[in-house]
């Protein structure tokens, strides 16, 4: 009985003891020729729930925030990206513990960078800035690009997430 007790007391402890993330949209910045195509924007609104799945596989709670909320807190394009003490403003409306802001720059055809900052919300302190590349827009590229986004991310946290092992790609 005891031991059930104290088995039970653990698990609420970890439950409670969960680190909250919030993952906003991500915006797209495309430098190229043909900005804004329907392609690029259905992969930039792929990324969100890629890594949140991700990061959800590792155990973090992911804290949903509506678009409009977001938008309404966001002074123009890459406001958020550029203030993490706005991002955090707007992650503590939520209960989160940080807040990723994303970005996807694409300054060419062949290749485009995954950009994530995480801003712990306590203190409006960004805590890393990080960069995945994915040559070409190929659906599985930009997976490997979240996994890796989530591997340096989870670095700075808590060192838990595994990403799946390489698959092999068809000649």
């Amino acid at each position: 009985m005891l031991k059930t007790l104290l088995a039970l007391c653990l698990l609420s402890f970890n439950a409670a003891a969960q680190t909250r993330i919030a993952i906003l949209d991500f915006e797209l910045k495309d430098l190229t020729l043909a900005p804004g195509v329907p392609a690029e924007l259905a992969r930039t609104a792929s990324i969100k729930p890629l890594l949140a799945q991700e990061l959800s596989s590792a155990g973090y709670q992911i804290v949903a925030i509506p678009s409009q909320t977001q938008q309404a807190a966001n002074s123009g394009v890459g406001y958020l990206f550029d203030h993490a003490d706005a991002a955090a403003q707007l992650g503590k409306q939520f209960n989160a513990d940080y807040v990723l802001v994303g970005r996807l720059h694409k300054p060419s055809f062949l290749f485009a960078y995954l950009m994530g900052r995480l801003v712990r919300v306590s203190d409006a302190k960004l805590l890393g800035d990080y960069i995945s590349e994915s040559k070409g827009p190929n659906a599985k590229l930009t997976i490997k690009a979240v996994e890796s986004l989530t591997s340096k991310i989870d670095k700075d946290l808590n060192r838990r997430y595994s990403p799946p092992p390489p698959s092999k790609l068809a000649p």
